[in-house]
């Protein structure tokens, strides 16, 4: 259990380095005539699937709501979002459709169980974490 919890911790940490690069990533613009006029994608929050404009892993969303990038679209940060997920105020899917609303992802995420899933154990982590730090 304390593995798990040190496993966690790490991978949060690690990730601090990566959120410019993962908040930076934006979906790319088309015009009427189909070619590409914002090609300012980061290749490294992205999958390699040309039919997503835009795409991050679930950890990175779940990421991103911690660190405070999606309050704009209602979603706390911190301990106050890990505080709202435990106490059934907010979902996987909350987070996903406020990143959607962000355009940090496409909003066919939403129909992707796997996809919010993911999410959940992100922010379950966060949770587990959070209550062996305290």
């Amino acid at each position: 259990m304390k593995l798990t919890a040190l496993l966690n911790s790490a991978l949060i940490i690690a990730s601090i380095a990566f959120i410019p690069r993962i908040a930076g990533a934006q979906t790319a613009n088309i015009n009427n005539g189909g070619e590409q006029i914002n090609t300012d994608v980061n290749s490294n929050a992205l999958r390699k699937n040309p039919t997503d404009a835009n795409y991050l892993q679930p950890f990175n969303t779940a990421f991103l709501a911690y660190q405070g990038y999606l309050k704009n679209q209602g979603i706390p940060s911190g301990s106050a979002l890990i505080s709202e997920y435990q106490i059934g105020n907010l979902t996987a899917k909350d987070v996903v459709q406020a990143a959607v609303r962000a355009n940090k992802l496409s909003a066919q995420v939403l129909n992707d169980q796997s996809y919010l899933n993911a999410v959940e154990s992100q922010l379950t982590s966060f949770s587990n974490t959070n209550d062996l730090s305290e």
